[in-house]
């Protein structure tokens, strides 16, 4: 194992962040159960990097409140905090939203068929594209809304992909359809 380590894994069912070394001894696990942690020290900051880059956190002890108001806010199940005796790992599991368990659900109906919203964005893609070009393509201006109506939606249902999975806010980050979404398209031709 080596020291201030970190790695993450995301799949239908959660998301799972590893870090080592494990959190701090001067922090209690049933701190992070109730979801107040305040930390003496500032030990791994590849770890405060990705919560900041996903808005879980804005700096130093905020991020597991954060994590329990936005896991709450959203409806997903809480999430769950696990280390070893010695401190040596660290382990967080973000549980998936109940809706995402249920395949397909909510952006594409039993009869295959889209939302609005992503059928637009589906009709726009060509090759790999940056968020900012989608958007552009869609003439709208609000990123939060083009994110939570449109983004991903569509990411969710399996129809684009991103071409950096374990980057997702990355500069460099561009979407493409997946063979799922390119079937679509071609059994629903405009």
């Amino acid at each position: 194992m080596c020291h201030g380590t970190t790695g993450s894994r995301i799949s239908r069912d959660e998301l799972l962040i590893l870090s080592f070394p494990g959190p701090d001894r001067s922090i209690r696990l049933a701190d992070f159960e109730a979801g107040r942690v305040v930390s003496r020290r500032y030990r791994n900051r590849r770890i405060g990097e990705f919560l900041k880059e996903l808005d879980l956190t804005e700096g130093r002890s905020t991020g597991v409140p954060k994590i329990f108001r936005a896991m709450a806010a959203n409806g997903s199940p809480a999430p769950v905090f696990e280390t070893d005796e010695g401190r040596s790992a660290y382990l967080i599991r973000l549980p998936a939203h109940p809706l995402a368990q249920i395949p397909e659900a909510p952006f594409i109906g039993a009869a295959g068929e889209v939302t609005g919203e992503v059928e637009r964005l589906l009709r726009v893609m060509a090759g790999e594209m940056s968020r900012q070009k989608i958007q552009g393509e869609l003439a709208l201006k609000h990123e939060d809304h083009f994110r939570a109506a449109y983004l991903i939606p569509a990411l969710a249902a399996g129809m684009i992909e991103m071409t950096l999975p374990d980057k997702p806010r990355s500069g460099k980050q561009r979407y493409r359809l997946t063979v799922k979404g390119r079937q679509w398209l071609q059994r629903h031709p405009a």
